[in-house]
């Protein structure tokens, strides 16, 4: 298996984790294991934007254009409506 491969797998894998805690959390009612469970996602995140960083170094992903400023400031008006 090539290092893309992997990568790609590694990521796939920490973005799904990510959905699930996230649906966790939402549903949570014990303050203790909610905050367990924010922590254990907060470092998931952390490692996905590490995974990110490799991809994007090595040329395994190149991300779509930075929105401009105008662009950014009409979704934003268009959400908080």
């Amino acid at each position: 298996m090539n290092d893309k491969i992997m990568v790609n797998d590694a990521l796939t894998s920490v973005k799904s984790s990510m959905t699930t805690y996230a649906n966790v959390i939402a549903e949570c009612s014990n303050p203790s294991l909610r905050s367990a469970i924010q922590q254990i996602r907060n470092s998931c995140e952390a490692s996905q934007y590490e995974l990110y960083k490799l991809a994007e170094q090595k040329g395994f992903y190149k991300p779509a254009q930075a929105a401009d400023n105008q662009d950014v400031q009409e979704v934003k008006s268009q959400l908080g409506s």
